[in-house]
């Protein structure tokens, strides 16, 4: 080294010349453009070298690191990943089934509660039933239900939902009950179309449609028409849906009938509740029944308080007239509201009181006339007036006519 720098001692020197004076240069000097801090000063020189010669080999090392990191985060350092992995799909799993759970109970429990409404709502009695079975072949269209004999369910009941009418009951089951549906082949309903007022049979057809037969061709019926049950054949009530006329098609064995294709109001292939009529006895709602009771107690009241005063007026025969026409008795007559049966007697009688007689002694009294005596009524000489006593016509031996004074006008 020693012999390095005294060969070269000159240049040596030179050079550190040199590189203080670049550096003196480089402190000194200031780089516009490019080299401007974020408050718009410019950068000298020098720390813009330095910046530019430690910048590359920094983001490298993060780089590299970072690189190091996630390859160690997610390839080598991966314990328990798989387990945890396992653990998530079967929660997954089983929150989606609790979901399609929830939702068909949220779905029950919208049909349950139009099937409440309707059955409420109902003039007729029903037993609520769940369909439980097919028959499982395409040529029978039955099914069962939950509910039998025990729950008062005979056969030849109908059976029918909020849309429409499902079947009648087949056979009957101490628990379980056989229901034929209306698409079925032997199956037969009583219906009426709502606009032509044209009656037929309903009956299912080889496809499982429930179609009209025996209907005389007739323009009138088009498609869209609402189907009735017309009630005459004492099992499905008047005036419930059957669905509607979806086409119109010529009997190939008769000439002029048609057959009636009729798309069903109720879903007969996705059936889960039903109600089953039990009883055809108008039944009206609580409101109704209230008025009905109370009218029913105040005829009961009024009926009682009518005979209870026929009992009183028998046990009262003063207020009875036998001399009186059954018309005119106290209780009945309405013309006089206080009539009587004979006059009042006198209490006092005179002589123009009816069937009275006057004593002899009395003295007449003048009506009014010029020969009438005067008297003064300050005339203490006179004598007093007696005042005759009563007499009754009975006490009374004879009658003598009263006296009348001269010049008595009459």
């Amino acid at each position: 080294m020693e012999s390095f720098f005294v060969r070269y001692r000159n240049l040596v020197v030179l050079l550190a010349l040199l590189v203080a004076q670049i550096l003196g240069l480089a402190m000194q000097v200031r780089r516009a453009g490019a080299g401007q801090t974020s408050d718009g000063r410019s950068v000298s020189l020098i720390r813009f070298w330095a910046n530019s010669l430690v910048s590359p080999p920094e983001r490298a090392l993060h780089s590299s690191g970072s690189g190091i990191a996630w390859l160690w985060n997610n390839y080598v350092d991966l314990r328990h990943v798989r387990q945890q992995n396992a653990d998530l799909q079967k929660t997954v799993d089983r929150l989606r089934l609790e979901q399609a759970a929830l939702l068909e109970d949220a779905k029950q429990g919208q049909r349950l509660q139009a099937l409440l409404n309707f059955q409420q709502k109902y003039i007729y009695k029903t037993v609520a039933a769940q369909a439980i079975g097919t028959s499982g072949t395409e040529q029978s269209r039955v099914f069962y239900i939950d509910k039998g004999k025990d729950a008062g369910i005979d056969r030849d009941m109908a059976v029918i939902t909020p849309d429409g009418i499902v079947g009648k009951i087949r056979d009957v089951f101490p628990h379980t009950a056989q229901v034929l549906a209306i698409n079925d082949q032997s199956s037969g309903a009583g219906v009426i179309l709502e606009s032509t007022r044209i009656r037929g049979i309903l009956r299912g057809n080889a496809a499982g449609q429930p179609q009209i037969e025996d209907v005389v061709r007739d323009e009138r019926i088009q498609a869209g028409e609402k189907v009735l049950t017309a009630g005459g054949d004492q099992i499905f009530p008047r005036g419930l849906a059957v669905g509607t006329v979806e086409k119109v098609l010529n009997d190939p064995e008769r000439d002029g009938f048609v057959d009636v294709i009729v798309k069903s109001a109720a879903h007969l292939d996705q059936l889960d509740e039903v109600l089953v009529v039990t009883s055809t006895e108008p039944r009206f709602p609580q409101d109704q029944q209230q008025d009905m009771a109370a009218s029913e107690a105040l005829k009961g009241a009024e009926a009682q308080q009518q005979k209870t005063s026929e009992g009183m007026a028998e046990k009262l025969p003063g207020l009875i007239d036998p001399n009186l026409p059954a018309d005119q008795q106290p209780l009945k007559d309405t013309s006089n509201p206080n009539p009587v049966s004979r006059p009042p007697v006198a209490i006092h009688p005179d002589r123009f009181t009816p069937g009275s007689a006057v004593t002899p002694n009395a003295p007449a009294t003048p009506v009014g006339g010029q020969g009438a005596p005067a008297t003064d009524p300050t005339d203490q000489s006179a004598p007093p007036k007696k005042k005759p006593a009563p007499k009754t016509p009975q006490s009374s031996p004879t009658t003598t006519p009263p006296t009348t004074p001269q010049g008595e006008n009459r």
